[in-house]
């Protein structure tokens, strides 16, 4: 199923048959991908009495209570109310879902006891486009990330410079495989976040980072079509699935 999306006046095709999802699912299980220190999220069947919410075990009905955290189990997108005192909701910040988006592949740089993007490795990747989304794929790239066990891994991280520049080149949405674009331990700082969302000089509402992404090593860095769309939950972060459209030539 062929569509036609225009960006800056300019038509481009994709094929809404061949979706490529970056999305890590929420799985009620103990090796499920996971940060922050907390136990796994929970899928569970309801109890009455009697009744329980399970087919398989007598009830007429599959009835779930899920228990989990959007930034600790799974991809999930999230807007500056991440980090801010008054209430800022992702659904209300994520009112467009269709972007022109750029992956880049990263080797992140060893300083000290740290991994590190830099504001050069970005520019040497991501030359003269300025795309409204940029997925960040780092290196190693295993599906080790679907499961993996981030707490305590002192994780890659954005510098802050590299937070101003994608800003200032315009990006608008920013995706990444990792839990955070921040250093896991950074005294709260939370440098890269404040840059990125311009917070709280002029702070952009309208902008938003997504986190624990999978982009497998078949989707070749270069432009796509994004599709990004978030759970309808009116909080700071949701679980999201984005989805990549090749552009067709």
């Amino acid at each position: 199923m062929k569509a036609t999306l225009t960006y800056k006046d300019q038509d481009y095709a994709i094929d809404l048959s061949k979706p490529l999802d970056i999305s890590i699912p929420i799985v009620a299980a103990i090796d499920t991908v996971n940060a922050w220190y907390i136990a796994p999220p929970k899928i569970e069947p309801v109890t009455e009495g009697d009744w329980i919410g399970k087919v398989s075990a007598g009830g007429t009905t599959n009835f779930n209570t899920i228990t989990f955290n959007p930034h600790s189990h799974g991809t999930h997108t999230e807007c500056v109310g991440h980090i801010t005192p008054e209430f800022h909701s992702i659904t209300r910040a994520l009112t467009q879902f269709f972007f022109m988006a750029k992956v880049i592949t990263i080797a992140p740089e060893q300083q000290g006891e740290d991994q590190v993007i830099t504001k050069a490795m970005l520019q040497k990747e991501i030359a003269q486009d300025t795309p409204e989304a940029l997925l960040i794929r780092t290196l190693p790239n295993t599906a080790i990330k679907k499961n993996q066990q981030y707490s305590h891994t002192n994780w890659a991280y954005l510098t802050e410079e590299a937070a101003i520049y994608i800003r200032e080149i315009g990006v608008e949405h920013l995706l990444i495989d990792l839990p955070s674009v921040d250093k896991e331990k950074d005294g709260g700082q939370l440098v890269a976040h404040k840059a990125f969302w311009n917070y709280p000089e002029a702070t952009r509402h309208q902008a938003t980072i997504t986190e624990m992404i999978y982009v497998k090593e078949t989707i070749s860095d270069g432009m796509y079509i994004l599709n990004l769309q978030v759970a309808a939950f009116q909080n700071d972060a949701a679980p999201s699935r984005p989805i990549l459209y090749k552009i067709q030539a």
